[in-house]
């Protein structure tokens, strides 16, 4: 399965970002990149996704992403890093998680596959600074 999810993600590798898109080569952002990886590996997407800024609710403080992400994935160890998992980042201290990368690599050379304003579709090194911006890990669930 992890094979599966990290093959599905590097096929969105150079798509443009663009905020709320997830079209394969024409435009995502983070969570498009998940919502497109799930379409290929389960076909329809699990609930429907409201239109949302930038901000993703920062104003009033809701880890809205973080919730779904409990709705429909598996909770992981933070500290036990596989292949294939989801890895939910708070890019600022007192803000809420507002971006998603799937687990590219592990062990002495981790990476992570994410769509990033100014980048698209990228496989970066999951560096100490992305690394200490992690909150959370999933995996999705298995197939049936």
């Amino acid at each position: 399965m992890t094979d599966m999810v990290v093959g599905a993600a590097r096929g969105w590798l150079g798509t443009p970002y663009l905020h709320q898109a997830s079209c394969k080569g024409a435009g995502c952002d983070c969570l498009g990149l998940l919502r497109g990886v799930w379409r290929e590996i389960y076909g329809a997407e699990p609930e429907m996704v409201p239109p949302y800024t930038r901000d993703w609710a920062e104003p009033r403080g809701e880890e809205r992403l973080w919730a779904a992400a409990r709705r429909h994935l598996t909770p992981r160890p933070l500290a036990r890093p596989m292949r294939g998992d989801v890895i939910l980042f708070r890019m600022r201290q007192g803000n809420v998680a507002k971006h998603l990368g799937l687990q590219a690599e592990t062990g002495p050379a981790p990476t992570f596959i994410h769509a990033y304003s100014g980048h698209g579709v990228v496989e970066s090194a999951l560096t100490a600074p992305w690394a200490r911006r992690v909150v959370a890990r999933f995996a999705l669930p298995e197939r049936t």
